[in-house]
This record gives structure tokens, sequence and C-alpha cells, in this order.
């Protein structure tokens, strides 16, 4: 492994066999990666409640001589970014502390972290993954749409915005309790978006199962590399939001919906664009063929 990426897809695939101490590690360093690269050992070992040794361990399970060789990766990362989304958010909860006294504190509060979460989404969402989403979304011949809870807000509007291009589409929201009725839609040649956070929704998480199950690719809309849809998906989008209160902004997550809805659009225009031109064509190819004038 010699890239970030790399090792924490190694870190996700790994984790249930690891032992209970490595795993802490391993949801520490996902969730931490400004740490695990900026820090000492004994720091990062005390802000993971783990002994030092045990850094080791996690390194050398990994294919690494020791601590200092992993933490390489870590500090590639941050070549030639700008200030990272946990420094910014660390600084942005020392301040609210005196600020979450009135409701417009709150609202500055949650204004500044939609800002600092947007930002987050823009410097970790690859072109590659927007691209793939757009493929399979305009390969698919029904796209089906589940996410509850706190999720069932963005999964709504995607449902809407994707049958506003024309498309078909298929909201799975359960109600009446018909979730399983829903998902006898899912056939092969379809594709699923999921939406989930944590708790994970036991529902959408059925749903993705059987999607699995009949070859269905599924573009996970979630929160980690240790999503469990994230191993099972054609393609994850991580989204960090943050909380104050247990209450949770959804702006990164409705800024990626429209752009995921405007981006299958485009892709759909162009596509009939193609389409007209090559039926222009046809005429003026045939009449070329029988030695008549091209039509002006």
């Amino acid at each position: 492994m010699t890239t970030y990426d790399e090792l924490r897809t190694e870190i996700s695939a790994q984790y249930k066999t690891l032992s209970n101490r490595l795993q802490q590690i391993a949801r520490f360093a996902l969730d931490n990666p400004d740490v695990m690269a900026l820090e000492v050992i004994a720091e990062i070992s005390q802000r993971a409640g783990v002994q030092p040794s045990a850094m080791i361990r996690f390194a050398k399970a990994f294919g690494f001589s020791g601590f200092s060789e992993m933490q390489r990766i870590y500090r590639s990362r941050l070549v030639g970014q700008t200030p990272r989304y946990r420094e910014r958010i660390h600084d942005l909860q020392q301040a609210a502390d005196q600020s979450l006294k009135t409701p417009d504190g709150v609202l500055a509060h949650f204004v500044e972290a939609s800002i600092n979460d947007l930002q987050h989404l823009r410097e970790e969402v690859s072109p590659e993954k927007l691209e793939r989403m757009v493929r399979l979304l305009r390969a698919a011949r029904t796209i089906h749409v589940v996410g509850q809870r706190r999720s069932f807000a963005t999964a709504t509007y995607l449902s809407y915005g994707i049958a506003q291009l024309g498309c078909p589409c298929h909201l799975l929201d359960n109600i009446g309790g018909m979730f399983d009725q829903q998902a006898q839609w899912l056939a092969k040649g379809d594709a699923l978006i999921a939406i989930t956070f944590p708790p994970y929704a036991p529902e959408t998480l059925s749903v993705v199962d059987r999607a699995v199950s009949l070859g269905i690719p599924v573009i996970a809309i979630t929160d980690s590399a240790l999503s469990p849809l994230r191993p099972i998906a054609a393609v994850s989008f991580e989204v960090e939001e943050v909380s104050m209160k247990g209450f949770r902004s959804l702006s990164a997550t409705m800024c990626l919906a429209v752009s995921m809805v405007v981006s299958l659009g485009q892709a759909m225009e162009a596509q009939a664009g193609r389409t007209r031109t090559r039926r222009r064509s046809a005429p003026d190819e045939a009449s070329e063929a029988h030695g008549l004038p091209r039509r002006e």
C-alpha cells in the first residue's frame, strides 16, 4: 500500500477480522486521519485510548514494519491540501461552547458547520465516483431509492428529482409497513440508491441485501468507511456532517443529492443531443448515396 485510499480500503476490508483493541484503533484512525498524520505516537495512543504498543501492532497488522512507516501514508494525504476538516470542526466546536446559548448562536453554529461540511464534501468526493454513479444510473431500467429516519428527506428528494427527469424511479417508503412488498419490484437491470447513517436503519440494510443478491448495483450515501454499505456498494459516498446535541445538518447530504440529479440530467441531455444529431445526418447520408443534393 502506497496511498491513503489504499490503506483506508484495506482497514475497512479487514476490520471484522481484527481484535477488539485493533478495531478500536481502526475506528479512530479512519475518523481522525489528520491526528494519525501529525501527532507523535504517544499523543495518538492517548487520544485513541490505547497503549503505544497497540498502535505498533496495528501498523504491523497491515504489513508495515512499524508505526512510522504507516504514518508516512497518512502524511502523504495532507500534501498540498487546505486546512483539514477535523481541524476546522475542532475550532468550530471550541468556539461554539459559548455561542449556543441563544437562537442566533445556534443558527450561526449550523451555518458555519454546514460551510465546513460542504467544503469537506468537495475535497473528499472524487470525479471518478461521480462519473461511475452517472453511468450506473444511466444504464438502469428503473432506479430505486431507499432511506429511513433522517435519511428519508434525502431519499424523497432524490426520487422526486430523478422522476422529474423522466426516469422510471421507485421510492421504497415503507408506508403501511409495505417494505417487503415494495422490495419485490427490484429486478436485474435496475439500480438502487441507499442512504443510511448511524444507527444504520435495518429496513434499508435489508433492501440493500436483496439488491446485492439480485446483482443490482448499489449507490450508497453513508457516513464512513466502516459503514455496512461500504464493502458491498458499487459506489459509496461518505458524507460527514457535524452534530449538535444529537441534531445533524443535512446540508452536505442534500447538496450531494442535488448534484446527482443534475449530473444525471446533463448526461441524459448529452445523449439525447447525440441521438438528434445522428437522426439529422441520416437523411443527408441517404441522399448522397442516391446522388441527391444535400439539404440546406
